[in-house]
């Protein structure tokens, strides 16, 4: 669509992928002379229906930020000094082909790594390009987020992901379930769900804006403490006879080993080890007893940033199967990931497309010798390892990194990681904007936003896009599509796909289906529904574990001798120096990790780096509104102001990350990890609070 408006205005459409990478919202953009003037959400898209959340709403801010890389950079002076000089394309590639090359012959390929920050679409041609040059090592932001709920699922039903089937289901279970602030598409379906009658229980230590817009049960456990509460949970359910007999003895593996391990977990116990009253637990056993099918919400990676991470997620979703709720309308429905990360219904070849040209031999990926779970499912280094042995040298260096959109203080001990990037011998990093990541590079290389490039999409329901640019690239930036294209070629691999660019690779992963890339590109503002009949995920009800069944005692993990059972972990040692839990990864609904600190609208929101703390607490520690507090734990200390409020559990600290005033990764340590995903324990860590004296915020 392109419609004229006063003052020669065009209106056209794109979409948003400022934050979640699944069905980004479509946006309506104004634009003036080559230059977006308004955003407003586009109400014909098929995923989001007009509505757009306040980080999209703050979208043209986002893209005119003052820091944008408008041409490709070579530093001049120190590591982190910000100083660059312009350079062109030619000089970039020829430099990056050429140290490269260097570096492989004298260290092995597997030298240099390859990362992907939060954007997605790329990711199958990068992954390729780095097996193409030879290295075992591409890894991505998902070795923080959502990918350990993907072990979970893999290790219990074979599938990769799952859907609530909110339509349909007599009461959703929504652990850390707050859509009003982080997945604002979720909300009409709930608001429709709740009106016919869906009873609604939330597991969440913080009053959300959900528990504040009405539900039937809030339930509040520790930080942490999820898999036990869970655990009691179906002790009580099975002891209510609110489980399907039918379905635990046909379509269950380990329910009998499960069954004896969960009668440990009385109400009682279980509000000792979570805080939940003993009564709060039999009330939500009958809710789900008495209205089920039971729906189960999960959060793309809350419930795995703990030390028990994949054993808790495990024991939530347990749940679903032994009230046999699990592929059943109105419960949990198998679902797959169609593209980068994306649900579209089909299948394609991204992953093949990916693995084609993976190294045959050479070392085990960064992280993957610890992580056998990772290693064996994901395919990628676990790059949360990744500084470590940059530092260390060990069990191979690692000298080089190749990264788009890396963000350094989203991971734990993220001092670390600043000292990792200065050692390394050579670091390009493609980015919008010159973050602080990008400040310690070599060689930066801007990357166009969503409005100036175009971009294959599918949606949920067979749909797909092939979208436009609204607006030229600013400055000299290009898709980050085009940058791997060039790299390619400068690196001369042998890989006519990587080299001929995007559409060929598109084609490549697509060919198995009836999408024709030109008849999409000639329509970039509507989506398209495939005519297509795909195979049912479940045929018959068996799942695609070596079982067949829902394994409560899983096969995969016992045989990479990790523990069969999703058995109870307390999530730290208990130590009066730090007698309090910090949460370092609660959303906000302005923000997502440190990639909206820098917009004007939506840093007013929230101009300082506060610390939410319970006015329990606040009384007990004489802080009010503003004052300043020395948070501390293993790893360090930080002096920041205090936020008391009604909203957070007694005994919690919650601070934001990604502030470079106040890192709070900083004190999250590199070893405080869930030890089968490697996933860090971001919403768990033992900490102290003290009123401060008169130093500056910051770090202490």
């Amino acid at each position: 669509m392109e419609k004229r408006g006063l003052g020669g205005e065009q209106l056209r459409r794109s979409f948003c992928d400022i934050c979640a990478p699944g069905p980004h919202c479509g946006v309506l953009c104004r634009v003036r002379d080559g230059a977006v003037v308004h955003v407003e959400g586009d109400p014909d898209h098929p995923a989001s229906q007009g509505r757009l959340c306040t980080r999209g709403r703050a979208m043209r801010q986002y893209i005119y930020r003052p820091d944008r890389v408008m041409t490709p950079l070579r530093r001049v002076g120190p590591r982190g000094s910000g100083d660059f000089e312009p350079i062109s394309w030619e000089e970039a590639f020829r430099e990056i082909a050429g140290r490269l090359k260097d570096l492989r012959g004298e260290s092995g390929a597997s030298s240099v790594a390859f990362y992907s920050g939060y954007n997605k679409w790329y990711r199958p041609m990068l992954q390729r390009l780095c097996h193409s040059f030879g290295s075992v090592n591409y890894g991505s932001e998902s070795s923080t987020c959502f990918t350990a709920t993907i072990l979970s699922w893999q290790a219990m039903a074979g599938v990769d992901c799952v859907r609530a089937d909110l339509a349909r289901a007599g009461v959703l279970l929504g652990w850390c379930f707050n859509p009003y602030h982080s997945a604002h598409l979720k909300i009409k379906g709930l608001e429709a769900a709740r009106r016919r009658g869906m009873k609604l229980i939330i597991v969440d230590p913080r009053a959300t804006v959900t528990v504040q817009q009405g539900c039937d049960l809030h339930l509040r456990p520790r930080p942490g403490t999820d898999g036990a509460l869970a655990l009691g949970l179906g002790r009580a359910l099975i002891h209510g006879g609110w489980i399907d007999r039918e379905t635990v003895e046909n379509r269950v593996h380990g329910f009998g080993e499960y069954a004896a391990y969960v009668e440990g977990f009385t109400p009682e116990r279980v509000e000792q080890l979570t805080g939940v009253p003993a009564g709060q637990v039999l009330q939500a056993a009958r809710l789900i007893g008495e209205h089920g099918p039971l729906a189960v919400n999960q959060s793309s990676s809350s419930m795995v940033h703990h030390t028990n991470g994949l054993g808790s997620h495990r024991a939530i979703m347990a749940l679903s199967a032994i009230t046999g709720s699990f592929d059943r309308p109105g419960g949990l429905l198998p679902d797959r990931l169609t593209y980068a990360h994306s649900r579209g219904g089909f299948a394609t070849r991204d992953h093949q497309f990916a693995a084609a040209t993976r190294p045959k031999d050479g070392p085990l990926p960064v992280g993957c010798a610890d992580h056998p779970l990772w290693h064996r499912l994901t395919g990628e280094m676990q790059a949360v390892d990744l500084a470590g042995q940059i530092l260390s040298g060990r069990p191979y260096p690692v000298r080089a990194l190749v990264a788009h959109g890396l963000n350094y203080r989203m991971f734990p001990d993220s001092g670390s990681w600043e000292r990792a990037l200065q050692a390394l011998d050579f670091y390009v990093d493609v980015d919008l904007f010159l973050t602080d990541s990008a400040r310690l590079a070599d060689l930066v290389l801007p990357a166009c936003s969503s409005l100036e490039r175009g971009e294959f999409k599918v949606y949920p329901g067979n749909r797909v896009q092939y979208t436009a640019p609204v607006i030229p690239p600013l400055g000299q930036s290009l898709p980050d599509t085009e940058i791997l294209t060039r790299l390619a070629r400068a690196l001369e691999l042998d890989d006519p796909l990587l080299t001929a660019g995007y559409d060929a690779c598109l084609k490549d992963i697509l060919r198995d289906l009836p999408v024709d890339l030109e008849a999409l590109k000639a329509q970039p503002e509507q989506t398209h529904v495939l005519d297509l009949t795909s195979a049912p995920l479940c045929p018959g009800g068996r799942l695609p574990t070596p079982t067949g069944k829902f394994e409560l005692r899983s096969t995969l993990l016992e045989r990479l001798g990790l523990e069969p059972l999703p058995v109870w972990k307390p999530p730290f040692p208990a130590d009066p120096a730090f007698p309090m839990t910090l949460v370092a990864g609660a959303r906000l609904p302005h923000a997502l990790h440190s990639r909206l600190h820098d917009v004007p609208w939506l840093r007013s929101l929230r101009p300082a780096a506060l610390a939410d703390v319970s006015r329990e607490d606040a009384r007990r520690l004489g802080l009010k509104e503003g004052d300043r507090a020395v948070l501390s734990t293993p790893a360090g200390e930080l002096i920041v102001p205090v936020h008391p409020t009604a909203r957070v559990l007694e005994g919690t600290v919650h601070l934001y990350h990604g502030y470079r005033e106040a890192d709070v990764n900083r004190l999250v340590p590199g070893d405080h990890r869930d030890p089968d995903t490697g996933f860090p324990a971001y919403d768990s860590v033992p900490c102290a609070l003290a009123r401060a004296g008169g130093e500056r915020d910051g770090e202490v």
